[in-house]
């Protein structure tokens, strides 16, 4: 059943037109006033909005405004009387589907313009329902990864993504937790709403309780007026709470409070907010021991960790490093206008065998350097990287070498028939030769 919200301040009216909807089948809810239509707004999601230009409180394009930025989806019909003819064409434009004269002409009016602005609705629901169902299956075109351990990252992304479970991802400090939880968020319901980002970390206990939850004005020195924290601006959409672990204590207990509510209340104020926000959050702490130590809420821990994925550090993903590495270094030679930016086989091979302590950010953070400081060709001694055990095991280069000898050798020294016999590239070749000080006689 159809729910739709009628907010008119003249009584005979507005029962006017709740007698005719409700007689049709709809579910009505009436209101009187901008702020006593916003509050029902905040309740529950109406399938349409009625509502007069002019209201004693205010205007009724706060209403449009309100529902445009949290229900887009939700179609509004404006009200208009006698000398509101501009009022009516900005709601138009603000996107209101259509307008309602008053007073009503005839029932019937009535119930063809909202028969066909709730038809309307439905058919973009239903377009974009199939739109999403063409696509078949799980897409985050931000993640680079080939090895088995993603994979199983990227699967149990996709089978929570369509949900509202609280999701905890756990990992090393620039595995990439965010990329992760994006994808959640891109892959889900809200997708068309807001991802909204907060890193638990950057902020004292004081300035992230507003930032979180908001404040009214004049709820401490220098609240000139209200502010709408990261909950209400995420309302409809996804909350990223990044390095959860770090919370305050004090913290802790309001964030429980809103999880199990979905209510808060705005830092100095007194009136109950109401939400709807996926939550996800990521650590790279034990969150579990962290809870043990008490240093933690445990009922906090347990409701974050309803669907928990780890993302494995980048030492562990193999040929994701090569991978990660020829993807960050095209994109920072783009931005550089080095489009001839390779790396060689034997810097590839430092990477191989580097441990890749600051993981995917750090390979970045190298890739974006190597992009300004050469031009072309990036060799193994450019890589700011000491920690590399050999590159190759002593027994494998001697081997590589005699086969490359015996290559040489039966193709009379030619090195591009020697190339294509090994199957490696000429300038692989060249670089091995350099390397294994083979001169060309």
């Amino acid at each position: 059943m159809d729910e739709i919200l009628i907010v008119d301040d003249d009584p005979g009216f507005r029962n006017l037109l709740e007698t005719i909807l409700s007689g049709e089948g709809y579910r009505v809810t009436t209101a009187g006033a901008v702020a006593e239509a916003l509050r029902s707004c905040e309740r529950k999601q109406f399938h349409l909005i009625v509502s007069d230009l002019r209201l004693p409180d205010g205007e009724g394009l706060e209403v449009l405004r309100w529902s445009k930025e949290h229900t887009p989806e939700t179609p509004v019909i404006m009200i208009t009387g006698f000398g509101t003819v501009a009022s009516a064409v900005e709601a138009m434009k603000l996107g209101a589907v259509d307008y309602l004269g008053k007073p009503l002409s005839s029932p019937d009016e009535l119930r063809m313009l909202v028969r066909r602005a709730l038809e309307e609705s439905q058919s973009g629901m239903e377009r974009e329902l199939l739109r999403e169902d063409q696509q078949k299956r799980f897409s985050c075109g931000a993640i680079i990864a080939d090895h088995p351990s993603m994979g199983k990252v990227t699967e149990l992304a996709r089978k929570v993504a369509p949900t509202n479970a609280a999701v905890l991802i756990t990992g090393e400090t620039g595995t990439g937790k965010e990329i992760i939880a994006h994808c959640i968020h891109d892959n889900s319901a809200r997708a068309a709403k807001t991802f909204v980002a907060v890193n638990c970390s950057a902020l004292t206990p004081t300035l992230i309780e507003t930032e979180l939850f908001g404040h009214e004005k004049g709820a401490f020195t220098g609240a000139v007026g209200q502010h709408l924290g990261r909950f209400e601006r995420a309302h409809g959409g996804t909350l990223f709470l990044d390095e959860i672990g770090e919370l305050d204590t004090n913290l802790q207990s309001k964030l429980l409070r809103v999880l199990q509510e979905r209510t808060f209340e705005r830092v100095g104020g007194t009136r109950l907010v109401n939400v709807d926000v996926r939550i996800i959050t990521a650590t790279n702490r034990d969150l579990k021991q962290s809870a043990s130590d008490g240093r933690f809420r445990e009922d906090l821990y347990y409701r974050l960790n309803q669907f928990p994925i780890e993302i494995p550090p980048l030492r562990e993903r193999g040929g994701d490093i090569l991978k990660l590495a020829r993807y960050f270094l095209l994109r920072a030679g783009k931005d550089a206008r080095k489009t001839a930016l390779r790396l060689t086989p034997e810097a590839e091979q430092v990477l191989l065998g580097y441990s890749w302590p600051g993981n995917v950010r750090e390979l970045e953070n190298m890739m974006e350097r190597m992009a300004i400081l050469c031009d072309d060709i990036i060799e193994a001694d450019d890589l700011p990287i000491t920690e590399s055990g050999p590159a190759r095991p002593v027994l494998f280069k001697e081997i590589e070498r005699q086969v490359i000898l015996d290559a040489l050798q039966a193709n009379n020294g030619n090195r591009t028939r020697t190339a294509q016999q090994l199957g490696i590239s000429l300038r692989t070749l060249q670089y091995r030769l350099k390397d294994y000080s083979i001169s060309p006689g």
